[in-house]
């Protein structure tokens, strides 16, 4: 009969080392001997805290699978099968390599499981620090501070790359919950909820193809730039009230939607100006084409509406008792 373990863990010096090294059993009893990585007695107590409790919690071998691979390695795993198309759009994944360049630089070198939601926020107040650098002939100009919103971008890159990691059990939590970010964030995507007399304020100074859009999405619910520019005119069943939607973000927007009166009244207006071409939204600068975007037309119709700027692609309607 084997003897009863006095301590769960210990630490001790090794020949031939600086390094304090651990010795601990998992939890099928088995005995683990590894180094802690730090001449420090109290730091190497605390790295067999971690892994006892790691232990405790049955997280023992994400923890150890994390910290053999180091967050670069990740990161080009995760932009090669997570981020590449058709997994997330080509504007999705040029986002992720922008934000990537950022945080290997950073992070690239540390084990995965190093990182820690301190290191995180060390890293977002440094970044919000520095300026906008674009190369010359003459060298490397410096322009105005990051704005917020584009560092807040790279938290986010961070937070979904972590994500996958925690739900491949190569890290036990994400260290990005606990990150809060240092300053208030302009222009990041949040829904409007537009009131009915807001709705028909923007209407009565928009142009007719742009009063069929709006009325289209509040009614639908469509994406303007995945699903309603490029659409063409045989994906509308007027006669059933029904538009086919053959490709979406989502494999549940693959389907036919239903189609409201004001929605069917604003697709046979757009049909009826849309001309002989196939698409329900033509582009003026490419006759075999359709639209790409409406950005200018719609600030400047919400500029002589008088109504603050949101982006169109956050408009959602909110049924009130003024709509009739």
């Amino acid at each position: 009969m084997a003897r009863p373990s006095k301590h769960d863990g210990v630490v001790y010096r090794r020949d031939g080392t600086q390094f304090w090294w651990m010795r601990y059993r998992d939890r099928s009893g088995k005995r683990r001997q590894e180094p802690t990585g730090t001449a420090d007695w109290d730091e190497a107590q605390k790295r067999l805290r971690e892994r006892l409790q790691a232990r405790d919690e049955d997280i023992l071998e994400i923890v150890r699978k994390g910290e053999h691979l180091t967050f670069a390695e990740w990161a080009e795993f995760f932009l090669e099968n997570y981020s590449k198309p058709p997994m997330r759009m080509p504007k999705t994944h040029a986002a992720n390599m922008r934000a990537m360049k950022h945080l290997k630089a950073a992070f690239g070198s540390r084990n995965l499981a190093s990182v820690s939601a301190d290191d995180v926020e060390i890293y977002l107040r440094r970044r919000l620090q520095q300026r906008v650098k674009w190369k010359t002939g003459s060298g490397v100009i410096e322009g105005d501070p990051l704005k917020p919103a584009t560092v807040h971008q790279e938290l986010r890159v961070l937070r979904r790359v972590l994500s996958v990691a925690v739900r491949k059990k190569l890290l036990a939590s994400n260290p990005c919950s606990g990150v809060e970010f240092p300053v208030k964030v302009k222009g990041l995507f949040r829904p409007h909820y537009m009131s009915w007399s807001e709705q028909q304020r923007i209407e009565s100074h928009a142009p007719q193809y742009l009063r069929n859009v709006i009325r289209i999405i509040t009614e639908t619910g469509l994406r303007i730039y995945k699903e309603l520019t490029p659409m063409k005119i045989d994906q509308l069943d007027l006669a059933n009230a029904v538009v086919w939607i053959p490709d979406s973000k989502t494999p549940s927007g693959i389907a036919e939607a239903p189609l409201t009166d004001l929605a069917l009244a604003a697709f046979r207006d757009q049909m009826s100006i849309a001309g002989p071409g196939t698409y329900l939204f033509p582009s003026d600068e490419n006759p075999s084409g359709h639209q790409i975007t409406f950005k200018t037309t719609w600030a400047a119709t919400l500029r002589r509406a008088k109504v603050p700027h949101f982006r169109i692609g956050s408009m959602y309607f909110t049924q009130t008792t003024e709509k009739p």
